[in-house]
């Protein structure tokens, strides 16, 4: 704080670890009182995704701007948002999406304003020092599984950016044990790095991408309130198999070129690729069956009902996963 003595500084705490629509609209009425230019958002990915969400909500004409921000319309000009990273995990602090819920509408959703790209991020691994093994194994996760949303699609013509997530999870899966071992300096570096890298935008570009276990995943912490991570390492695997036959050559790809699975034939690679996948998640302390975050029953109905009232009935990089699909993906699940 004394970095800002010369400023006027208003602070606004309290944000929720999936940030609430509802807070945000407090936060928003306060920054208008105080004519506050800029926004600096100190936490992890919650506190800077409400931070990006707030930037806009500001500058809103309608004090109720959700089903106008939903929808892509967001004000011309907005708040600028700077960020000082304390957690690493979602990449919040250089792309321009924001994950928010609402209370009142039962509704967890992405929102992507180019206009809420942070204008300055500050990342110090040294501040990960106090994370504890279940944020820590949390942040490799999901960072792990926004790499995998990109890549593990339809093959294309970008072998730079397939390269690169390559890098990026052969770092997770090296570093990330290390991280929850002993918490080094050389550690945190590679996963707060790592973690950046998996969702600024680079390996997405001109890529198909998939996203639908993410969107699962949202609808089952806005539901029983679990982990967003918890939830992308309960979904992933059982949608991998789920969709093995379309996914089946980048599966067997990422299984040899990732984790040095040896099999020459692309099914039995692309299956072993998923296990090892699975495996890491549970070396990771994550779940990855139901019965792991029992006494929590998930209901797929419900799973079904929350992608419904969220428009999001056409899932993945064909957009072939629906109400049907989903049902049997959380079965295997169990």
């Amino acid at each position: 704080m004394a970095t800002l003595d010369s400023c006027e500084v208003t602070e606004f705490g309290g944000i929720e670890v999936n940030p609430h629509y509802e807070t945000v609209l407090k936060a928003a009425g306060l920054a208008r009182e105080v004519a506050s230019d800029i926004i600096l958002a100190v936490g992890g990915g919650s506190v800077i995704d409400a931070a990006k969400f707030l930037g806009s909500a500001i500058a809103a004409e309608n004090s109720d701007p959700w089903d106008e921000f939903a929808a892509g319309r967001y004000p011309e000009k907005i708040v600028p948002v700077g960020c000082v990273l304390t957690l690493p995990a979602t990449g919040s602090e250089s792309n321009a999406v924001s994950v928010i819920s609402s209370v009142t509408r039962d509704l967890k959703i992405p929102f992507a304003n180019e206009a809420a790209r942070p204008v300055f991020a500050i990342m110090d691994p040294s501040t990960m020092a106090s994370l504890d093994r279940r944020q820590l194994g949390n942040a490799v996760v999901d960072a792990f599984t926004h790499v995998v949303e990109q890549y593990l699609t339809l093959p294309g013509n970008t072998p730079v950016q397939y390269g690169y997530s390559e890098v990026l999870l052969r770092t997770l899966i090296e570093w990330g044990p290390k991280l929850l071992k002993e918490n080094s300096p050389d550690a945190r570096e590679n996963v707060m790095w790592a973690a950046n890298q998996a969702l600024n935008g680079l390996i997405g570009m001109g890529v198909r991408q998939d996203w639908s276990t993410h969107m699962i995943g949202h609808a089952i912490t806005a539901l029983y309130g679990i982990d967003h991570a918890r939830t992308l390492s309960l979904v992933m695997p059982s949608l991998l198999r789920f969709k093995i036959r379309s996914k089946q050559e980048m599966l067997a790809r990422y299984a040899r070129n990732v984790w040095n699975v040896q099999a020459d034939d692309d099914r039995i690679a692309a299956e072993q690729g998923i296990a090892a996948t699975e495996d890491f998640f549970r070396r990771m302390g994550l779940p990855v069956k139901s019965s792991d975050v029992a006494p929590t029953k998930i209901s797929a109905d419900d799973i079904v009902a929350h992608l419904e009232r969220a428009g999001q009935v056409q899932l993945g990089e064909m957009a072939d996963i629906s109400a049907k699909e989903v049902r049997e993906i959380m079965a295997a699940v169990t």
